[in-house]
């Protein structure tokens, strides 16, 4: 037990030093509206009949269930700007009036779920693919729209704490 507990403590720190996007991925259908904040968000592939990417969501995640269901969602990459938001999303901070979508300005586009106006992009996804693996769903989607904000810095996450990205 001692050695799995300084495997889990070791891949921690190890991930801590990685940096990714912060990313709020957000739903609206049948099962409800809802959303959560991220930073387990890549492509697979642009090749094919539409793009494809991937998000991680926790499987205690509220936002997990509605997704499941309503088969679409949408991956808002956040600015720099916008720690606020990831952390209403995230639940750090309560949400306005009790509802996440009070702190935005959202829209829909053609699956149904929010995109964040001020997100630096929106990539709106059909479910294709959801498969638990430990604590979390790997959620597998095909692109149907972009939504591309101009001149934006990305919102960071890593060392444990909100980054930025310094340009060379």
């Amino acid at each position: 037990m001692a050695e799995t507990d300084d495997l889990k403590a070791s891949f921690l720190e190890g991930m801590s030093k990685s940096a990714a996007s912060v990313c709020g991925v957000t739903t609206d259908g049948s099962a409800g509206r809802g959303g959560v904040t991220v930073s387990a968000m890549t492509s697979i592939s642009a090749d094919g009949e539409r793009p494809t990417l991937l998000t991680c969501l926790n499987a205690s995640a509220s936002a997990l269930p509605l997704v499941l269901e309503n088969t679409c969602f949408c991956i808002n990459v956040l600015t720099i700007d916008q720690t606020d938001i990831s952390d209403v999303f995230s639940s750090r901070i309560p949400a306005p009036g009790g509802d996440k979508f009070n702190a935005v300005r959202h829209g829909v586009l053609q699956t149904g779920a929010p995109w964040l106006r001020d997100a630096l992009v929106a990539f709106d996804c059909r479910l294709v693919s959801a498969e638990k693996l430990g604590t979390h769903h790997i959620c597998i989607g095909a692109v149907e729209a972009v939504r591309v904000a101009p001149d934006c810095e990305p919102l960071l996450y890593g060392m444990r704490r909100y980054l930025r990205a310094e340009p060379h």
